[in-house]
């Protein structure tokens, strides 16, 4: 197997995968139906385990569920080294989890701007830098970061200051990835979801507010889930391996609009 090949027996973890309607879920069952066995990593030890074991039941595929503070390095390391006894060889990473920010930056605390930098940044550095050493020891990797329509435009319809820094933080870290990490035979790109029908909304997402989106979005409707998980998917894939440092902005146009 060459450093470009993926090997037939491969694992991808997934942080931030059991929310019901989240990002992470759906980018688990996806990797799952396509032939990856997937670490679902979120705070919620008992979801995670759930959610695992629906991927198991329904894909056929090793799923685990694991639960974990992405701000805790040595719970991220040490998850990481259960993953690679749990399940085959460690290949994919998707750093999905993150928590956002409403509030405006002339009024956001320093503890609030540490948190949400903690969990959505820190929490990526700590799993990806374990992942990406047994991932450089094997010659063969791939990193896909979620950032956010909101690094690109300064804020949208969650996020303000605080959310919008973590998240653009997160596409230059997958660019430095790229280029640092690439002859070790690991890619590291980005998706940047715009407006995504997703809990993180927290019911924000009213039919008047979808109105106003809609006139913004020349598909005409907004995002799911699958979406973004369809170009995950593509990024860890074997289609995916001459692509690094890119962000895939999945956003219906909104940015042309």
């Amino acid at each position: 197997m060459s450093a470009a090949e993926l090997p037939d027996e491969r694992t991808a973890i997934v942080t931030g995968a059991a929310s019901e309607r989240g990002i992470g879920r759906a980018v688990a069952h996806r990797l799952a139906r396509e032939g990856w066995a997937v670490a679902v990593i979120d705070l919620d030890a008992d979801a995670a385990e759930r959610v695992a074991s629906e991927i198991h039941d329904v894909h056929g595929i090793a799923a685990r569920g694991y639960g974990l503070d992405v701000t805790d390095r040595a719970g991220s390391v040490g998850v990481v080294d259960r993953v690679t006894v749990d399940l085959p060889q460690l290949v994919g990473i998707v750093n999905n989890a993150g928590i956002s920010s409403p509030t405006a930056f002339l009024e956001v605390s320093e503890d609030e701007w540490r948190r949400i930098i903690d969990v959505n940044l820190n929490g990526a550095f700590h799993l990806t830098q374990a992942a990406a050493k047994i991932m450089a020891a094997n010659r063969v990797g791939r990193i896909v970061n979620v950032s956010s329509a909101s690094a690109q435009r300064g804020g949208g319809v969650y996020g303000r200051a605080a959310y919008s820094a973590s998240k653009a933080a997160l596409l230059g870290l997958a660019r430095t990835l790229a280029r640092e990490l690439g002859p070790h035979g690991i890619t590291a790109n980005s998706v940047s979801p715009g407006s995504i029908d997703t809990d993180i909304m927290g019911g924000r997402l009213g039919e008047d507010r979808k109105a106003v989106l809609l006139k913004e979005l020349p598909v005409g409707r907004i995002g799911t889930v699958d979406d973004v998980a369809g170009v995950v998917a593509f990024l860890l894939g074997p289609d995916g391996g001459y692509l690094t440092g890119v962000t895939y902005d999945v956003n219906g146009g909104s940015h042309i609009a």
